[in-house]
């Protein structure tokens, strides 16, 4: 039987050139927490009030943000080597964040 090819890399969802804004509460504590600094999922799930902050990645990607996931290298309490994703916002992800805001705060939103 032969081994099936792996998958191509292919990001979670299409990413648009424009950030496209969001009132999301939830959307708008991640953009906060990760402007602070890159955070592991179990964090991002505790400031930003939710459990499954995977998805709410994907929908600021879909709004037009790369927020990547970076595996790092841990030593889990049990003393186990493990590599949990820490999300982090591009120099590119800044750059549009803050012209939204900007163009945000010109309106008076």
């Amino acid at each position: 039987m032969k081994t099936p090819e792996p998958p191509k890399e292919n990001p979670s969802a299409p990413n648009s050139a424009k950030f496209t804004g969001t009132d999301n509460p939830r959307h708008l504590r991640a953009i906060v927490a990760l402007l602070r600094r890159p955070m592991p999922r179990e964090n991002l799930d505790s400031v930003v009030g939710c459990s499954n902050s995977p998805e709410l990645v994907a929908e600021l990607r879909r709004r037009g943000l790369e927020v990547p996931c970076r595996r790092i290298n841990f030593v889990d309490r049990d003393g186990f080597i493990c590599h949990p994703g820490v999300y982090f916002l591009t120099a590119s992800d800044r750059r549009k964040v803050h012209h939204w805001q900007a163009r945000r705060a010109q309106r008076g939103d």
